[in-house]
């Protein structure tokens, strides 16, 4: 791996010089992709009450005027209540109308919960989804190690016991199969919106979602564009300051909000708190001397060469969610 001889990597590496600046640079992109290049009129935006939808749909407002976006909430029977409360609050600060679509009923008709709770009961024959929770996750070790992670099933019990167990492929596959149904049916009322009003479907994913494969293809990332995918989370959370993005949504814990139990996004896929995550992919990607990493993140070389090879293997096992139709 060579050195950037030219730049020295530091933990200020990712910090945005000039932010008012960036953020005029990324609405005059969304005016001309919107109205020049996509021949839309505005923009409709799935918000969930997380930091990255937040953070797009502020943008999205200021470049096109809040009147040209729409907010759409999109519940569900498993969704935490607090996401509808943050969205519709962003919603109405930023001016911007809003809606809500409870996709329950399209899940069901699916049969989201039926065909994942089959799975699951496989695994712990004692799952009841009226009582019991549920989520899969990946343990944060295996990122230090040279194996492919492990996937792990848990349930909460009805008296808050959590269970864990190594979840078989099968199972995996099934489990994930299923939830992956909430995000295409929220990717189908959203374009419902888009055609119906003539605007275009803007995707909230940042940087690592795109490129470690943390969307589901035809879900979340079937959108007309994507004006956060070339910036990392800090880099976020730096936009969502000077936006004015409520505080308590950037206090907020990152989730999937895609199964029952509650469920970082960090447990689910990352395995690293998103200020470390950073750090790593930049260097990572700009290909920085690994013991140079090493010693500005206080960890071992052979520790920063494990986690850079867990990222290549991310890349090439999610390469085909990137790929358009062959």
């Amino acid at each position: 791996m060579k050195s950037m001889n030219s730049i020295k990597f530091s933990k200020d590496i990712l910090k945005i010089q000039d932010i008012d600046n960036e953020i005029i640079k990324i609405c005059k992109k969304i005016q001309e992709d919107i109205t020049v290049r996509l021949r839309r009129k505005g923009a409709i935006v799935g918000i969930s009450g997380g930091i990255d939808s937040s953070v797009t749909m502020a943008l999205a407002a200021k470049a096109l005027g809040p009147e040209r976006v729409l907010g759409i909430m999109l519940p569900e029977k498993e969704s935490n209540s607090d996401s509808l409360r943050l969205a519709r609050d962003l919603a109405d600060k930023f001016g911007v109308p809003s809606l809500v679509e409870n996709i329950s009923g399209a899940l069901d008709g699916y049969r989201c919960y039926d065909r994942r709770d089959e799975a699951i009961k496989r695994v712990f024959p004692e799952f009841d989804p009226t009582t019991y929770k549920s989520k899969i996750g990946i343990h944060h070790s295996s990122i230090k190690q040279s194996l492919p992670p492990i996937f792990y099933l848990t349930i909460i019990c009805p008296d808050g016991i959590e269970k864990k167990k190594v979840l078989p492929v099968r199972e995996y596959l099934q489990i994930v199969a299923a939830s992956n149904f909430k995000q295409r049916s929220r990717m189908s009322m959203l374009y419902y919106h888009a055609e119906s009003c003539h605007f275009a479907v803007v995707g909230t994913a940042n940087k690592h979602e795109v490129e470690q494969g943390f969307f589901v293809k035809h879900g979340d990332g079937g959108v007309d564009l994507m004006p956060i995918g070339n910036y990392y989370k800090s880099q976020v959370y730096q936009l969502a300051e000077v936006l004015g993005i409520p505080e308590e949504i950037i206090q907020r814990i990152p989730t999937t909000d895609t199964y029952s139990a509650e469920q970082s996004q960090e447990e689910f896929f990352f395995q690293l708190p998103f200020i470390d995550l950073d750090l790593l992919w930049y260097a990572f990607e700009n290909e920085f001397n690994i013991e140079e990493v090493a010693e500005v993140m206080g960890k071992t070389s052979q520790e920063v060469e494990l986690i850079f090879n867990n990222f290549k293997r991310k890349q090439k096992t999610t390469e085909y969610l990137r790929l358009g139709a062959l």
